[in-house]
This record gives structure tokens, sequence and C-alpha cells, in this order.
């Protein structure tokens, strides 16, 4: 069964930076809707209401609706900013659409079958190199992801974007250019060394040093002693001239 995100939207009078802020603090997001050669719409839209449907992956995926005042407009999402740090969405711009018109859009890419692979069964690890794919394709024919099957990758192989299975009608915009690149590998884990204590031998060179200077410092220890003791030796006493 087929998802269908639907969106009311009010277009939006006041604009700059200070209504942003305004609405921002009213629980509204602003928005822009542009496109399909028609002037650009700004939009405010409810942030709760936007909060859940982004939590479904297939939100940025799918053709939306936009229910702007009564009047429905097929869109898809272009581009979100989000705060910082807050869960809070502050901008979000929607690109509309013709059914006889390519788009280009990032679909997620998800990896089915890693534990039937010979790669993994052999103890190797699987490195997601790729997470999304950028597709391009007519909105009828727009996935929502592309399945990516790993079950017959081998140790030390490598699987590129010219291997995908794709949907009809869906090709990859970096193929379009030549560039193969890879999605995803299987590796042998590293293994990890642990340092052993070595108990340190002193060279002979190093041996020899260290005695002399052993040596040395009872003498020096033994002069300064008796330059302590002739220090405090009694002057002798002088005979009284006969």
């Amino acid at each position: 069964m087929a998802i269908s995100f639907e969106l009311k939207a009010q277009v939006r009078q006041d604009k700059g930076k200070g209504a942003s802020r305004r609405l921002r603090r009213a629980e509204q997001v602003p928005a822009i809707l542009y496109g399909a050669g028609q002037d650009a719409t700004p939009l405010l839209l409810s942030h709760h209401k936007v909060l859940v449907a982004l939590q479904n992956e297939g939100f940025y995926t799918h053709i939306l609706t936009l229910d702007i005042e009564g009047k429905q407009e097929k869109v898809i999402l272009k581009s979100l900013q989000r705060h910082a740090y807050k869960p809070r969405i502050l901008h979000m711009d929607f690109l509309r659409i013709r059914a006889d018109e390519k788009l280009k859009m990032h679909v997620p890419l998800h990896f089915i079958d890693a534990d039937k692979s010979p790669g993994v069964k052999e103890g190797g690890i699987v490195s997601h190199v790729m997470s999304d794919v950028e597709v391009s394709c007519l909105p009828a024919d727009l996935p929502e992801f592309i399945s990516v099957d790993l079950s017959q990758m081998a140790l030390d192989q490598l699987l590129h974007l010219s291997e995908l299975k794709l949907p009809n009608g869906v090709e990859i915009v970096a193929l379009t250019h030549g560039h193969d690149l890879t999605v995803a590998s299987i590796h042998e884990p590293r293994a990890e060394v642990e340092p052993v204590a070595v108990a340190a031998v002193p060279a002979e060179g190093a041996a020899a040093t260290a005695e002399s200077a052993a040596a040395s410092v009872p003498a020096t220890e033994q002069k300064a002693g008796d330059a302590k003791k002739e220090a405090k030796a009694p002057e002798a006493k002088k005979e009284p001239k006969k």
C-alpha cells in the first residue's frame, strides 16, 4: 500500500527575518514553494505537523501534497533547515513537479541479506560507503528506496553503482557522468595487537656509564666529607717563645 503525505499550508503575508522569527515563536514553520514555471509562493506550516511527518523516512523521497488554503499542489521536499542543536525546523523549500518532467532526488539505500554473503560467513564485515544515491526519473517512477543485495558478495569484494538493480525508468545521476562509485565492501576485521611489556636491557656502553657514575658519587661525597673535616679540625696550639 502506497504511503501518502499531505500537509496543510497557508500563504505567508509577512516576509523578512523578523517575521520569520515571530512565526517560529508561534510554532509555525516558514517555507517557500517554487518551480514548474510559476512564481514562488511563501508559505507557513504547523511546526508540530511537520515534525511528525519528518519521522517517516518516506517523507523525504515521496511526492507530497500541499493543501494551500483548499488548493492542492504536488511537490517534493527540496531542502530543510534545522536548528543547530534544538529539535526545531527553521525553514523548508518545496518544489512543484510536473508529471512529464524528470526530477532529481536523493533516495536512501536499504542493504539486505548481508548475513547470507560468503564474505560475511568467512568472518568479514560489511562497510556501507554510501547511504543514499541521487536518481533521475519521472515523478510517477520515483522509488521510496533502492535495495542493495549483498548476498553474493565475497571477501574483499567491492559493490559499485552500476551493479544496483533499479526500477524501470530510474537512472543514477552519478553514472550518467561516468562516476561508478563504490556503494559497499566486505573486508576482514582488523586485529588489535596488544602491546607486550619488555624489560629494558641497558647496552654495554650504557651499563659502563652507569657504573662509572655510581662510582663517582661516593668519591664526590668523600671529598665533600674531607673538606668538612678539615674545616672543623681545631687549630694547633702555638708553643710560647722561650
